[in-house]
């Protein structure tokens, strides 16, 4: 069995909340309250600006040509995706342009770049991976599950269910699963144990952006 195929077996029940999580349902009928959304994409926000960085310093560190393009490629499109996605929100919804980074998006976003500075390139891409691999899965139970596509987040769905989202998944995938074959059994483990940890933070994020947390102090 694949690094990759035994790792998400272990994370199913994460993924399971996840999909349970009341941010997904509401998300997924349409009645999420437009402010806990607004919340979320202003995290999401903060959050992808740190996300490409990571991905174009792992691309730095890679050895095959394709894999570095690939994730040079991926950090260009999550900025693009960044602008597309988010502007088309921002002239649809009017944002409180001060809202501050949020506790559990700070977490992430430090755990990612702890990682990446001070962890293996093979743990950093595990840690990645399930931004990739969550968002393509929930995107596509979402559209499994829709009863309507009068969503007004129906763009949003669209992004991470398509082909395109798809292919850069499988390619993600891939690489981590090429590095995880070379590795020691050691550094497997700490692939599996930083992706399961970053999975956990996917949950966090979302249940965050539900209760519109905020800074107790």
């Amino acid at each position: 069995m694949k690094w990759s195929e035994n790792t998400w077996n272990q994370m199913i029940p994460t993924y399971e909340k996840i999909t349970k999580h009341p941010f997904i349902e509401e998300l997924s009928n349409g009645s999420l309250p437009q402010e806990k959304f607004e919340y979320y994409i202003q995290q999401d926000a903060y959050y992808l600006a740190d996300f490409g960085k990571v991905l174009a310093g792992i691309g730095t560190k890679l050895e095959k040509p394709a894999h570095v393009e690939a994730f040079l490629s991926f950090a260009t499109n999550t900025i693009q995706v960044e602008q597309i996605l988010h502007s088309s929100y921002l002239q649809q919804f009017n944002f409180n342009k001060d809202v501050p980074i949020s506790p559990s998006c700070l977490l992430y976003v430090g755990f990612l770049n702890k990682i990446f500075n001070l962890s293996t390139i093979e743990e950093t891409l595990a840690a990645v991976l399930p931004c990739f691999w969550i968002y393509k899965k929930v995107g596509d139970y979402i559209l499994k599950i829709q009863t309507t596509s009068e969503n007004p987040y129906q763009n949003w769905i669209a992004t991470y269910a398509g082909e395109e989202f798809g292919i850069a998944v499988k390619n993600a995938i891939e690489i981590c699963d090429y590095y995880a074959d070379k590795s020691t059994t050691e550094t497997r483990k700490k692939m599996t144990d930083a992706f399961l940890m970053a999975s956990k933070m996917e949950w966090l994020f979302w249940d965050s952006a539900y209760n519109l947390e905020s800074w107790k102090i």
